[in-house]
C-alpha cells in the first residue's frame, strides 16, 4: 500500500479546514461532518481553535483510500501562525493548495508558493467555493497561471485532447512524445508532477463535497510513493504536550524504523511510546517503518527541524516573528518562575524567542501579530493560571555585513588555551546563518573543529551596531589551536564567542528591518492619496491592475511604517479598500543612522559579548582590544597565507616566464560572497536597495515619481601593476628582459588611457621586501604611482584604500588575483581583469586615433602645389586652348 504524508495549506477563510473534514468524512475515517462554524470540526481541536474558528496548530489525522494510506496535516492559515505552518513543510511528500475561488490568489497564497517551491514539494491545488456566485473557472485557471505557475493544468472534467495539449507543453520530451502518439503515459504524467513541472488543479465547494471525490481519486492516481534508505532517521517538526503535560516530539521517520526503547539524541534518551494520532485520539505502536509520522514521548531535549539517524537539520524557518513585546505580569508574580514556564511554550513555539533583558529587568517574546498575542494570553493563563498582559510591540531589527573579514579570537587565561579564526563572508539575502570547515586536521582536532560549529550554532550572536541578531552571513572555520594539556571544552566556546565578535567590529556592518510585501487594492478616485502613503512610508509599488473603478497596487515597505496602515485604508476608502501584508524579508533599515541612535549600543560595553582576546604574559591574563589581536595572535592570518599562496609578486622576485590568468567570473565571486550587496544590478534584483527587476505587465498609466539625484562620485581605478605586467603578453614578455622597461612601458599606457577615461588612475607596485622602505607616492604625467611599505603587499594597499573610501569615491580595480578579487568584490567595488583592462586600451588607443584623423586639416595632393608658377601659368594656357 502507498503511504503519503500530505499537508493541507491555505490562506485563511479559504476552506482549508472545511476540505480535511470532507476528506476525511468520504474516505470512512469520520463518520459525522463537523463545521468549523459550528465548532465541531474534527481536527480543531483546541477550545481556542473552536472558539476562533481558525486552526492555530498543525493537527493530523489518517485516512485510507483504495490503494493509499495518507497522514493528512492541517496547518494553521492565520499568517500570526506561518511559522508552525512552515515546520510542517519539511515532512510532506506532497501538499494541496486551497484557494478561494470567489477571492483568487491572496498574497498569504503567494508566500506559501515560495515556501512550497523553496522546501521543493510537489502541489496539488483545489479551488474552493466555487458555488458563490460570481467564480469563474477559465479566470481563476488564467490568474494561476499567471501568478503562481503555468504548470497549473485542470485535471477535472476535461477532454483528454485537451488535457494532453496541456501537459506536454510543460516539457520539450512530453511534447514530442506527444506529437508521436497522440498521448502521455500515466507514469510520465506522475514524475512531472513530483518534479514540480504540472500542478494539477481540482475545482469545488468543499462545504457541499463538491469536487472532492475528483481531488481524492487525483491524490491516488497521480502521486508516487517515496523511496527510502534502510538506515534509520527521522526528522522532528514539532513539540507539544498531551493533557497530562507529557512531552510529545512529532517526527517523520525518513529512513529505517524506530522501536520502543531505541536510544536517540545526545543525551542518550530512550523512546518509552510510540503514538500515532489521529485528531485527538491516539494509538500506541511499537515500531513504526519509513513514512509514518508518529508522536513518541520520553525525549526531552528535542527541538523542530532537528534530525535524528542519518537525517539532516533542516534550515532555520523563513517566516519569523518581527515585533518583540514585553511580557507584563500580574502583581505576586515573580518573573524568576515564571520564565520556565514560557520556556516550556518556546519550545513548542521557538519563534517566541523568550528571553530575559537584564538591563531592562523583563521578559520579552517575539511574536507574528495581535491575534497571536490574543492566542498566547489564553494559553498562558489555561495552562499556568497566569494572566499576563504584553506591552507595545517593538520592531526585530537584525544586522549583517558588506565585506569579508577574518575575525580572531583568543583566551588564555593561567591554565586555559584555545585560538579561533573565523572567515566571515556576506551571505545570500533570506540564507540567514551558514556554518562551515575549512581548516586542517594537522592543526586543529576534528573533535575541537566540531566544538567550534557547536558553539557557533549555539546561541545567537549579536551584531555590533544596534545589539540585534546577525543573519544572511556565512562563516567558516579557517584556523585554530589547542594546547595538549590546558585547553579545555569552555575555552574554545569564549575563543569562538570573540572571533565573531573580532570580525564583526572590522566588517563594515549594516542594520536590516523587516519589510512587507502588500497587496493594496483602493477606489481609482483615492489612488493618489495610496500613492502618496506609500512613498511617505518609504516602500516601493506598482499599479498592476485597475477594473471596475478599482486599482490594485503592489510593492514593499518598512513594516514599522506600515504596520498600523490598515486602519487608515479602511477610513479613506470608506471600508471599500483592502490591504493584504505579507512578510518578505529583511532589507536595509531606512533610517539606520536614527534606529542607532534611538537603540544607544554600545559593543565595547556589552560584557557578556566580548569584542577582545585574553593572551597571558609571565603567568598573567590580560585583555587585548579588538583591534589589536591580529598583533598578538598565534595561528598565522587565513587571508594573509592565501595571499602569498596565490603568488603575489613584488619588485623584487624573480621574472615568470609564463602567466595564467586568475579572473573569476563576476558571478563566480557573488557565489563566493553569497551574492555581495554592493554587485553591480545589471537587470538583477539590488538586494540592498530594495529594487526589484521583475516587471509586471499592465493596462494600468505609469507610476510618475521623483527622486532625489543620486550624488556622482569621483571615479577612481586602481591598477595592481605587477599582476597586469605578468597577464599581458607584450608587458610581459618585456619584462622578461628588463622589469624597469615593463614598469614604464605600462604607465605610458596607462597615461593616454587616462585622458580618455578622465578618472583618477593610481599604478600600484609591491615593494613590500624592500627592507625600511616606506609607502612612496609620485605622480607620472598624468597618474599616480605608489610603490608600497615594507611589510605591505599591493594588494593590502588596495584593500585598505578601498576600504576607507567606498563611501566616497566609485572605485574600480583592475586584478586578476582571485583571492584579491573576492576580497574587493566584498568591499563593494568593481572589477576589471587583466584581460578586460588590455581590452578597453585597445577600444581606447582605437578612439584615441580617431580622434587625431578628425581633428587633422584635410590636404589633397594637387599638381599645382608641386610645381614652380612658371610651369603652372603654362599648362593653364594649354588647357584654356585645349578646353
Amino acid at each position: 500500500m502507498k503511504k503519503l504524508t500530505i499537508g493541507i495549506l491555505a490562506h485563511v477563510d479559504a476552506g482549508k479546514t472545511t476540505l480535511s473534514e470532507s476528506m476525511l468524512y468520504m474516505s470512512g475515517s469520520i463518520r459525522k461532518l463537523g463545521r468549523v462554524d459550528n465548532g465541531n470540526a474534527f481536527l480543531d481541536t483546541f477550545t481556542l481553535e473552536r472558539a476562533r474558528g481558525i486552526t492555530i496548530f498543525s493537527k493530523q489525522a489518517v485516512l485510507n483510500l483504495k490503494e493509499t494510506k495518507i497522514t493528512l496535516l492541517d496547518t494553521p492559515g492565520h499568517v500570526d501562525f506561518s511559522a508552525e505552518m512552515e515546520r510542517t513543510l519539511q515532512v510532506l511528500d506532497y501538499a494541496i493548495l486551497v484557494i478561494s475561488g470567489a477571492d483568487g490568489v491572496q498574497g498569504h497564497t503567494r508566500t506559501l508558493w515560495k515556501l512550497l517551491d523553496k522546501y521543493k514539494v510537489p502541489v496539488f491545488l483545489f479551488v474552493n467555493k466555487m458555488d458563490q456566485a460570481g467564480t469563474n473557472k477559465g479566470k481563476v485557471i488564467e490568474e494561476l497561471r499567471h501568478v503562481l505557475d503555468d504548470g497549473c493544468i485542470e485535471f477535472g472534467d476535461i477532454g483528454a485532447e485537451e488535457f494532453f495539449e496541456n501537459i506536454a507543453m510543460c516539457d520539450e520530451t512530453l511534447l514530442e512524445q506527444y506529437m508521436e502518439s497522440g498521448s502521455i503515459a500515466l507514469d510520465k504524467i506522475r514524475e512531472m508532477i513530483q518534479k514540480r513541472k504540472v500542478f494539477p488543479c481540482f475545482f469545488g465547494a468543499a462545504l457541499k463535497l463538491e469536487g472532492v471525490e475528483e481531488l481524492m481519486n487525483g491524490l491516488e492516481k497521480y502521486t508516487l510513493a517515496p523511496i527510502y534508505p534502510t538506515e534509520f532517521g527521522a526528522k522532528i517538526y514539532k513539540i507539544a504536550r498531551d493533557e497530562q503535560g507529557n512531552r510529545l516530539t512529532y517526527m517523520k521517520i525518513t529512513g529505517g524504523c524506530l522501536k520502543v526503547k531505541d536510544v536517540l539524541t545526545s543525551k542518550q534518551e530512550k523512546v518509552n511510546q510510540i503514538r500515532i494520532y489521529s485528531g485527538v485520539k491516539y494509538e500506541t505502536v511499537a515500531e513504526v517503518n519509513a513514512g509514518t509520522i508518529c508522536a513518541v514521548t520520553g525525549l526531552t531535549d528535542t527541538h523542530p527541524g532537528e534530525g535524528l539517524g542519518v537525517e539532516e537539520a533542516s534550515m532555520a524557518p523563513i517566516l519569523a516573528p518581527v515585533l518583540t513585546y514585553q511580557v507584563r505580569l500580574p502583581e505576586g508574580c515573580d518573573a524568576s518562575s515564571m520564565l520556565p514556564k514560557l520556556r516550556q511554550l518556546e519550545e513548542e513555539e521557538p519563534e517566541l524567542h523568550i528571553v530575559w533583558d537584564e538591563n531592562l529587568q523583563e521578559i520579552q517574546a517575539g511574536i507574528m501579530g495581535e491575534v497571536q498575542i490574543e492566542i498566547l494570553r489564553s494559553l498562558i493563563a489555561e495552562r499556568f493560571g497566569v494572566h499576563v498582559e504584553f506591552g507595545t510591540g517593538n520592531i526585530v531589527y537584525k544586522e549583517t555585513i558588506t565585506d569579508v573579514v577574518e575575525g580572531v579570537g583568543h583566551f588564555e587565561p593561567l591554565k586555559h588555551y584555545a585560538e579561533v579564526h573565523l572567515l566571515l563572508e556576506p551571505g545570500e539575502p533570506g540564507s540567514g546563518l551558514q556554518f562551515g570547515v575549512n581548516c586542517c586536521e594537522d592543526d586543529l582536532d576534528r573533535n575541537w573543529q566540531r566544538l567550534v560549529l557547536t558553539h557557533l550554532e549555539e546561541k545567537e550572536h549579536l551584531g555590533v551596531l544596534t545589539g540585534s541578531g546577525i543573519t544572511d552571513m556565512k562563516i567558516t572555520l579557517v584556523g585554530g589551536r589547542a594546547h595538549q594539556k590546558h585547553t579545555e571544552g569552555g575555552d574554545f566556546r569564549q575563543a569562538t564567542y570573540r572571533a565573531v565578535r573580532q570580525g564583526l567590529k572590522q566588517a563594515n556592518s549594516i542594520v536590516l528591518e523587516p519589510y512587507y510585501e502588500f497587496q493594496l487594492e483602493v477606489p481609482e478616485k483615492v489612488i493618489g492619496r495610496a500613492m502618496t502613503d506609500i512613498e511617505k512610508m518609504y516602500g516601493t509599488f506598482e499599479i498592476t491592475e485597475t477594473k471596475e473603478g478599482m486599482a490594485t497596487l503592489v510593492g514593499s515597505a518598512p513594516v514599522v511604517t506600515m504596520r498600523d496602515y490598515q486602519r487608515e485604508v479602511i477610513a479613506y476608502t470608506g471600508g471599500h479598500g483592502r490591504l493584504y501584508c505579507d512578510l518578505k524579508g529583511y532589507e536595509p533599515c531606512h533610517n539606520e543612522n536614527e534606529v542607532i541612535e534611538t537603540l544607544g549600543y554600545d559593543a565595547e560595553k556589552d560584557l557578556e559579548n566580548p569584542t577582545g582576546s585574553v593572551f597571558c604574559s609571565h603567568g598573567a591574563g590580560f585583555v587585548v582590544s579588538w583591534d589589536e589581536v591580529k598583533d598578538y595572535m598565534h595561528v598565522e592570518s587565513y587571508l594573509d597565507a592565501l595571499r602569498k599562496n596565490t603568488g603575489n609578486v613584488d619588485k623584487e622576485r624573480k621574472v615568470q616566464t609564463s602567466y595564467q590568468e586568475r579572473w573569476i567570473d563576476t558571478d563566480e565571486i557573488d557565489h563566493i560572497l553569497n551574492r555581495t550587496f554592493y554587485a553591480n544590478s545589471g537587470g538583477r534584483v539590488n538586494y540592498y536597495k530594495g529594487n526589484s527587476s521583475k516587471k509586471t505587465e499592465s493596462n494600468a498609466s505609469p507610476v510618475v515619481r521623483t527622486y532625489k539625484k543620486a550624488e556622482v562620485l569621483e571615479e577612481y581605478l586602481l591598477v595592481d601593476g605587477y599582476n597586469i605586467i605578468y597577464a599581458w603578453e607584450e608587458l610581459n614578455a618585456l619584462a622578461q628582459t628588463n622589469m624597469d622597461s615593463a614598469r614604464g612601458k605600462l604607465q605610458d599606457i596607462l597615461c593616454n588611457y587616462q585622458a580618455i577615461k578622465k578618472c583618477n588612475l593610481i599604478v600600484v607596485y609591491d615593494a613590500y621586501r624592500v627592507q625600511g622602505h616606506m609607502t612612496e607616492i609620485m605622480d607620472y604625467h598624468n597618474i599616480h604611482i605608489v610603490f608600497t611599505k615594507e611589510a605591505e603587499t599591493a594588494d593590502q594597499y588596495i584593500e585598505r584604500f578601498s576600504h576607507e573610501n567606498k563611501r566616497k569615491y566609485n572605485i574600480t580595480v583592475a586584478t586578476s588575483d582571485g583571492v584579491e578579487q573576492v576580497i574587493i568584490r566584498g568591499q563593494g567595488c568593481r572589477l576589471l581583469s587583466a584581460r578586460e583592462l588590455e581590452e578597453d586600451v585597445k577600444r581606447v588607443n582605437e578612439s584615441i586615433r580617431e580622434i587625431y584623423l578628425e581633428t587633422m586639416p584635410t590636404k589633397q595632393n594637387r599638381l599645382f602645389d608641386a610645381i614652380s608658377l612658371e610651369t603652372a601659368d603654362h599648362i593653364k594656357k594649354i588647357m584654356e586652348e585645349n578646353p
